[in-house]
């Protein structure tokens, strides 16, 4: 579990794909200080195990399912990833409940910049969009975002000028694919809804419900 809030910006040392998965090395210059083998590390929001480290870098095995359905499967050497080392009981939820399972790949519509603040919106998948919400939470390659408006298959958001400097955000662009991962949930609700559908909503229903 994660909250979504980047503790830094690593860099591909390598990447080493064979036979469907891949193993990659991430340099961080120390600033996930305190990991270990075996712990969990958000990569652009996708939820790795760290095989191997050093105080500046660390291993990660990819699996073919997640190199097929997130943006781990473009990386290349010398691109730049947001990390997050999983959350403890002591780590304070400035975001929200990340779990690092990606949802969908979106892509960035359109980015603006205004005195260092940036209106950013977002294409998602169709099935996604019924688990956002005007204000609600969402994670972009594993940062916290809040939804400032919802239009026909996507979102937009502003992202404060800290955010912007210290995530890969800053140097994406128009056309550039991200990973999302909706308010866990929101996917319970939708799944909530979408089952009692089925069944159909009735006064009786409602009563057996305490309504």
């Amino acid at each position: 579990m994660f909250t979504g809030i980047i503790q830094t910006v690593g860099k591909i040392k390598d990447i080493e794909r064979k036979r469907g998965f891949a193993r990659v090395t991430i340099e961080h210059n120390g600033d996930l200080s305190g990991i270990n083998t075996g712990d969990s590390v958000a990569v652009d929001g996708a939820c790795l195990t760290v095989v191997d480290f050093s105080p500046s870098l660390f291993r990660a095995d990819i699996s073919g399912e997640t190199l097929s359905l997130t943006t781990l499967g473009n990386i290349k050497a010398g691109g730049k990833v947001n990390l997050e080392k999983s959350l403890t009981p002591s780590t304070p939820l400035g975001g929200h409940f990340v779990t690092g399972h990606i949802d969908g790949i979106g892509f960035i519509k359109s980015k603006t910049i205004d005195d260092g603040f940036a209106v950013i919106d977002f294409n998602i998948p169709d099935e996604l969009q019924g688990q956002l919400a005007k204000k609600g939470s969402v994670a972009v390659d594993g940062i916290s975002l809040t939804v400032a408006d919802m239009f026909e298959n996507g979102f937009r958001t502003a992202v404060i000028p800290h955010t912007l400097r210290n995530t890969t955000l800053s140097g994406k662009i128009k056309g550039d694919n991200v990973n999302i991962e909706t308010d866990v949930i929101a996917k319970y609700v939708q799944r909530f809804l979408l089952t009692y559908k089925k069944q159909g909503i009735d006064e009786a229903f409602l009563k057996g419900h305490g309504f």
